[in-house]
C-alpha cells in the first residue's frame, strides 16, 4: 500500500491538474453557465468515466513498462518535470486564461450529447495521458506492493478529488465566474499561486531519488 502521505502529495498534483485551466474544465464550466447545472453535471458524468478509460490504460500499460524497462521510471520523472514547468508557464504567461474564462456560447445540448462530449474531451485529452504517465511512476514503489495495485489506487485517487473539485465548480459556476469578472485581481493571484505550486511540485520530482 502507498503510504499516506505521499498518497496526499499525489492528492495535491491531482488537485493541481484540475484547477489549471484545460480541456475538461473549460467544457465543464462553459456548459454550467450557458446550459445550467444539469447539463454541467451530466457533462461531469462522462468526464468521469473518461478518466476510468485513462485509468485502466495507464495502469496495466506501466505495470508492463516499469517491470520491462527499468530506465523508464527516469525518462518518465523527465518528462513529469518538464511537464509541470509547461503548466507552470501556461498559467502565467500573457494573455492565460483563468479557470473561469470560459466559452459562453454554445448550443444548447441533449443528455446524450452533453455525457459523450464530456467523455470524449476527457478521452482525447492529452493533459490527463501524460499526467497519468509521467506521475504515476514518481509515487509507485516496488516494496509498497503490487505495482497494478497501486496504479489503480492513484487512479482512484485523482478521480475522486477531479470529481470533487468539479462538482463543486459545477453547482458555483455562475456564480464564481461573475465573482471573477469583477475582481480580475483575483485572476492574476490565483494563476500565481497555480505557478507556485506547480513550480515547487517540479522541484520535489526532480530532486526525488526515485525507488
Amino acid at each position: 500500500m502507498i503510504p499516506l502521505n505521499e498518497l496526499l502529495m499525489f492528492a495535491l498534483a491531482a488537485l493541481v491538474l484540475v484547477i489549471s485551466p484545460g480541456p475538461n474544465m473549460i467544457y465543464l464550466i462553459s456548459r454550467s453557465i450557458t446550459q445550467g447545472r444539469t447539463a454541467g453535471l451530466i457533462s461531469l458524468a462522462g468526464v468521469i468515466c473518461g478518466f476510468l478509460f485513462h485509468i485502466i490504460m495507464v495502469s496495466f500499460g506501466l505495470t508492463a513498462i516499469l517491470f520491462a524497462v527499468p530506465f523508464a521510471y527516469t525518462v518518465l520523472k523527465t518528462l513529469g518535470v518538464l511537464y509541470l514547468l509547461y503548466l507552470a508557464w501556461q498559467a502565467v504567461k500573457p494573455g492565460s486564461k483563468g479557470i473561469f474564462e470560459a466559452k459562453k456560447d454554445l448550443p444548447v445540448d441533449g443528455p446524450t450529447k452533453l455525457f459523450r462530449m464530456g467523455f470524449l474531451t476527457n478521452v482525447l485529452n492529452p493533459k490527463v495521458a501524460i499526467f497519468y504517465l509521467s506521475f504515476f511512476p514518481q509515487f509507485i514503489r516496488p516494496s509498497y506492493g503490487s505495482v497494478l495495485t497501486q496504479s489503480l489506487m492513484l487512479g482512484v485517487t485523482q478521480m475522486l478529488v477531479s470529481f470533487t473539485v468539479n462538482f463543486i465548480i459545477v453547482l458555483s459556476a455562475a456564480r464564481v465566474a461573475v465573482w471573477f469578472a469583477h475582481k480580475p485581481q483575483w485572476v492574476r493571484i490565483q494563476k500565481w499561486f497555480m505557478a507556485s505550486v506547480l513550480t515547487a511540485l517540479a522541484a520535489k520530482m526532480a530532486l526525488d531519488k526515485g525507488k
